[in-house]
């Protein structure tokens, strides 16, 4: 019993010994954690689902993705424990029986059988390499003890799973699962899970993309091992020895490389990178756009944004039409840049001057060619189509009655209010906020109208586009939910196969507006519903002129191709507001028809009003002569014919009448123009009435034209504007606007058929003759 406790105190006193040793070596030895602080990990950009979009590597070309041992399949764990080191939980970082079964087999069959080396040990060797030799298996140990003494067995393993060589420049099991896999370490099956159990043993001989049969007799091996520990079942073993190797070796999946290269440089020093995309989408996308661009003009390039409007959050970022083809510069992200936006901020006018109480969905318009101090627009089709409503002004993208809206909006209000809903529209240096930003004076990115676009789908407010997970989320009232509906509304009316289609488009449940840049150089659709905001742009990324390129013939034909790959929970329009109702109202004063004359009420139409409340046409800005008013008339009671002070009758009543904008006069039926609408002058007060009017000389009204035997074509017709004075003249052939501003009109190479010359004054005066050439 002496010999026992002397024993004992021996034992004792040795471990203390070795314990102060110890303590002692790991103070003047400590372990080189900091060696991990600089094998940084890969920067991986990964999908909203956790799926790689794409990834970055070390400094050292290393492929190592950061997992947390909650991120990894229960199966590996089990695999790797009970394949490396059953006793993991059990010992100090060493295992003495190991040890002793190693020695004994090695002293036994005079080679090496079995190792000893624990997990532990195993990280050991990660942190610090070493030979294989007695002393570098010493260290091994010794490090071991120490991470032991400091470290967790849950942070020894997480370093494990993290660090451990799977083969070529890949580190860790994340990366391993993702390169011959493709897929999370989380979704490894029993087979997959085996096989990356076995690799770091020998990592060059195990790789399944090169040596399948070898690694799948070193899983199998493991298999057979795991049934006879119990650890899996019976039928689980077998199916998984069953299972084929298959891999590949893709350390760099690229998907959304223009997104991706975007947040690393947003992020720099986040391993792990969370983006808001869909990869399912994102890639289908992808592919859309680069078959689509293949049928394009060369060097030309598109860009494609679909946002979900309840998060803001980008579910495919295309920025190019392929990333990898140089002659369409596709390394550069037209998603960010910024390029000329067209019409397509035309329905925040209509919008915006909504909720300012100046219009409803059917105030009339003036889609006349009209000058605003020297600005001088025109439609696209360089035609004009007289007296419009909202809704058709809008959903045919007609230039004239935007310029006219945003004239009564105020260009420096327009711009200040997509300024704040996060639009910065880049003017030319020291310009000012102008009429031309409604047809696209100005630049924008694409990102920035698909947040703004995405206020027609999000009861007006316009959303900051989330591109990873960390990005906040910012709104921003922009419009109201009543303007915002009723605009969505109209653009959702508008077809997709033809502008002229009298078809509509309900079944597809989304509201799009395009637009197309002076030049030709930028083509958009922009697509909205309560779901979903979609944004196409295709143009040459160096800005020079497209032919045939314009938002529907370019852009629209993407997008049906989108909607097309779009899920059907995904189309969905929003709901109308409360506050929204259809009326009937009235042209040409535009007030609902339950408040006025019938008399008064020249056409009806029905509008959607918020509020109830139906806001007055909007007067000829021109001031000239009539404008859409009740005007009071004195007449001859007996004769009805109207009189003057200067030329008073005896016995005279009052009458109101309403009159259409006397700049819509010439594209008006004859019922409402003043001639028909207003009494004719009294024959007393002849001489005091000014009958001047504009009249085309040059050509007889009717006339027939022939050309000498000779040509084929009348080398030149001249014509003239007598009464004109010196104002500036609007002139149209066939109802195209011509370039001459002033009273005369050279009309050069006509060939065979009918022609119509129109002339307008300013005050809304106009001519019109007609004439034929024949051969």
């Amino acid at each position: 019993m002496k010999k026992l406790k002397k024993w004992f105190k021996r034992l004792t006193l040795a471990a203390l010994v070795m314990f102060c040793f110890f303590i002692a070596l790991d103070f003047l030895i400590p372990l080189p954690m900091e060696d991990f602080k600089y094998r940084h990990f890969a920067q991986v950009v990964v999908d909203k689902n956790g799926q790689p979009l794409r990834a970055f590597p070390d400094a050292q070309g290393v492929w190592r993705y950061p997992v947390t041992l909650n991120q990894v399949s229960p199966l590996y764990l089990q695999a790797l424990i009970n394949y490396e080191d059953r006793y993991f939980y059990q010992h100090f970082g060493v295992n003495p029986l190991a040890m002793v079964r190693a020695l004994g087999q090695w002293i036994k069959n005079g080679k090496i059988i079995s190792g000893a080396s624990t997990l532990t040990m195993q990280v050991a060797r990660i942190l610090k390499p070493h030979k294989k030799s007695f002393s570098g298996k010493l260290v091994q140990m010794f490090m071991a003890l120490q991470l032991e003494w400091h470290y967790s067995k849950q942070e020894i393993l997480t370093y494990y799973i993290n660090y451990a060589p799977f083969g070529g420049t890949i580190q860790g099991v994340e990366a391993a699962s993702f390169a011959y896999f493709d897929k999370t370490s989380l979704e490894l099956t029993a087979s997959e899970a085996a096989l990356l159990a076995v690799m770091p043993q020998s990592p060059s001989r195990f790789r399944p993309d090169r040596y399948p049969q070898r690694a799948q007799r070193a899983r199998n091996k493991l298999l057979t091992r795991l049934a006879e520990f119990e650890v899996w079942d019976k039928q689980t073993i077998e199916e998984a020895k069953q299972e084929e190797i298959w891999a590949q070796y893709n350390t760099h999946p690229m998907i959304a490389p223009l997104l991706t290269r975007r947040l690393i440089k947003t992020y720099p020093k986040q391993s792990l990178i969370k983006s808001t995309i869909d990869i399912a989408l994102q890639t289908d996308l992808e592919l859309l756009v680069k078959q689509y661009s293949a049928t394009m003009p060369k060097k030309s390039s598109v860009a494609l944004v679909v946002m979900d409007n309840e998060n803001a959050s980008a579910l495919a970022y295309v920025g190019s039409a392929d990333f990898f083809d140089n002659e369409r510069v596709g390394h550069v992200d037209m998603v960010q840049a910024v390029r000329s936006p067209g019409s397509t901020l035309k329905p925040f006018i209509y919008g915006l001057a909504i909720d300012q109480g100046l219009i409803h969905s059917e105030s009339l318009l003036f889609d006349v060619p009209q000058s605003y101090a020297g600005y001088r627009p025109k439609n696209f089709t360089n035609k004009f189509n007289g007296p419009v409503s909202v809704s058709q002004a809008l959903g045919r993208s007609l230039n004239m009655p935007a310029v006219q809206v945003l004239n009564e909006l105020s260009p420096e209000l327009f711009y200040a209010r997509l300024k704040n809903a996060g639009l910065n529209l880049h003017l030319p240096v020291n310009a000012k906020p102008n009429l031309s930003i409604a047809l696209g004076g100005g630049g924008v990115k694409l990102e920035e109208l698909v947040e703004i676009f995405g206020s027609l789908g999000h009861e007006g407010k316009a959303t900051a586009l989330r591109l990873s997970q960390s990005d906040p989320y910012k709104e921003t009232t922009f419009l109201t939910k009543g303007s915002a509906w009723i605009i969505q509304n109209i653009l959702s009316q508008v077809s997709l196969n033809s502008l002229h289609s009298k078809t509509v488009i309900n079944n597809l449940k989304i509201a799009y507006k395009t637009g197309t840049s002076y030049g030709n150089r930028d083509a958009w659709v922009m697509a909205s519903n309560n779901k979903i905001t979609i944004g196409i742009w295709v143009g040459r990324p160096d800005g020079v002129f497209m032919e045939k390129n314009s938002g529907r013939a370019s852009a629209v034909p993407l997008l049906k191709k989108v909607l097309a790959m779009l899920p059907e929970e995904m189309l969905e329009l929003s709901q109308k507001p409360f506050n929204v109702s259809l009326e009937k109202i009235c042209w040409p004063l535009g007030k609902k028809l339950s408040l006025q004359k019938k008399e008064y009420c020249h056409k009806q139409r029905l509008a959607y009003l918020m509020d109830d409340v139906a806001p007055p046409a909007l007067s000829d800005e021109l001031k000239l002569g009539y404008s859409t008013e009740l005007l009071e008339v004195t007449m001859d009671s007996k004769t009805g014919q109207r009189v003057l002070p200067s030329c008073y009758a005896k016995h005279t009543m009052t009458k109101k009448i309403v009159l259409w904008p006397q700049v819509l006069e010439p594209w008006l039926s004859f019922a409402n123009r003043r001639m028909n609408l207003l009494p004719k002058y009294s024959s007393n007060c002849q001489e005091y009435v000014s009958l001047t009017k504009i009249e085309i000389s040059g050509v007889h009204n009717h006339a027939t034209l022939y050309p000498s035997p000779e040509s084929n074509s009348l080398p030149i017709v001249e014509l003239n504007v007598n009464g004109a004075g010196q104002q500036e003249l609007y002139w149209f052939v066939n109802g195209g606007l011509q370039e001459s501003t002033t009273n005369e009109l050279d009309l050069r190479d006509l060939k065979k058929g009918s022609y119509h010359v129109m002339v307008i004054d300013e005050g809304g005066g106009f001519a019109e003759i007609e004439f034929f050439v024949d051969n």
